[in-house]
């Protein structure tokens, strides 16, 4: 009997489900773990115990404890914000637009705002955390330069690899100031300021 297509995306999100429910299990069991007991304190192996999965299971998922701590994510930029900022909007203009992206990378995270509050508050007792969540959004680099080109075509004003790199800069200033207040208040805040003492840097 053949496989009916129509039911076939159903299966598909069914394990897509199970993938995502899988992450956030080890999400939150790192979260539990280091928040008790210390980054440094707590082993790949513990984190599994807590999980109730296997080893090969985690490093299926993520490359280090530290990537569970932050709960990295594979970054998709598929985004109804990316095919808007894509498309030429929200507000046709770039720096404009640039931000309503930022705060959609960051206000919208794959593991929920709870998870990524809780990742912060981790991050401010653990400064390598940052380190690696800077080093995680520079791996992006060339999705952001191939999104920014999409949206420049071939002949625009500026090179993909500038604004691309003016994305990724909003991105980790907004992610640090965020970061520094505890991830309290709305990120296009902490945006907003960036923003603003960045003119100001510019136009000294």
């Amino acid at each position: 009997m053949q496989n009916n297509p129509v039911d076939q995306p159903e299966v598909l999100g069914l394990r897509e489900r199970k993938k995502r429910a899988r992450r956030e299990a080890l999400i939150d069991a790192t979260h539990r773990l280091v928040g008790e007991h210390g980054l440094d304190a707590v082993t790949v192996d513990a984190i599994c115990e807590e999980a109730g999965v296997s080893v090969r299971t985690f490093f299926n998922y993520f490359e280090t404890k530290d990537d569970a701590a932050l709960g990295h994510t594979p970054w998709q930029l598929e985004s109804a914000a990316s095919e808007v900022f894509a498309a030429g909007g929200p507000t046709g203009h770039l720096m404009l637009d640039l931000q309503a992206l930022v705060v959609s990378f960051l206000t919208d995270p794959p593991i929920g705002r709870e998870r990524l509050a809780r990742a912060m508050e981790l991050a401010a007792r653990e400064p390598r955390l940052v380190a690696r969540h800077l080093a995680w959004f520079e791996q992006h680099k060339g999705q952001l330069s191939a999104l920014v080109e999409r949206r420049l075509g071939q002949d625009g004003p500026h090179t993909p690899e500038m604004v691309g790199s003016v994305l990724l800069f909003l991105t980790h200033a907004t992610f640090l100031r965020w970061d520094a207040a505890g991830g309290h208040g709305p990120a296009g805040d902490h945006l907003s300021a960036v923003v603003t003492e960045l003119r100001s840097i510019l136009s000294d």
